[in-house]
């Protein structure tokens, strides 16, 4: 039996939320791309067998006017060995001009005219259904178009991707990374 857990309160301005990060690619309005992480970022169940990705942005910074602008954008899963390419392209604004102080490779989606990350172990190339404003912040509920996903995957259904492959940048404030992989649904019951 488990022992009851001991909590204390504190003020609602913790914000601990465990997100997995991403680097969101979008086009310019010169077909430039631009690049900035995002972890505000889930799914929800769509009609069907269906899914949407769910994305919030707030300020007024370029990426998020690119999605409202042209409603397309790549989400690049963010890995460790892609860790400084994220921090680098958080602590730089398109404001200041290109975002090339750092090498890295772009190719454009498969399915979507979107800039893709070389280096990222799965994107998503994803289009806007629709999206609401709550303060400054713009939630966009977007179709999942195309998956392109490492090649050492080999998922066999919705639940059998081996997060320990792709080794993913986890974010609640701070940068974490997983540690291993613990079981699937019903393994402990």
């Amino acid at each position: 039996m488990l022992q009851k857990m001991k909590r204390r309160s504190v003020e609602p301005v913790y914000s601990m939320c465990v997100q997995p990060a991403f680097i969101i690619g979008t086009n310019n309005e010169d077909n430039s791309y631009n690049f900035a992480p995002i972890t505000w970022l889930s799914v929800t169940h769509e009609e069907g067998d269906g899914y949407l990705l769910i994305i919030s942005m707030s300020g007024t910074k370029a990426t998020k006017q690119n999605v409202i602008r042209n409603g397309l954008f790549s989400a690049n899963l963010v890995n460790t060995d892609m860790l400084p390419l994220m921090d680098y392209l958080g602590s730089k604004h398109s404001k200041d001009g290109k975002k090339n102080d750092m090498n890295y490779g772009v190719s454009r989606g498969k399915v979507l005219d979107v800039p893709t990350l070389d280096d990222s172990p799965w994107v998503y190339e994803c289009e806007v259904k629709n999206s609401v404003e709550t303060g400054d912040s713009t939630t966009f509920f977007c179709y999942i178009r195309n998956i392109q996903i490492d090649e050492r995957l080999s998922c066999k259904d919705t639940f059998d991707v081996d997060l320990t492959i792709l080794d993913p940048v986890i974010y609640s404030g701070r940068y974490h990374s997983l540690g291993s992989m613990l079981g699937k649904i019903g393994d402990f019951v």
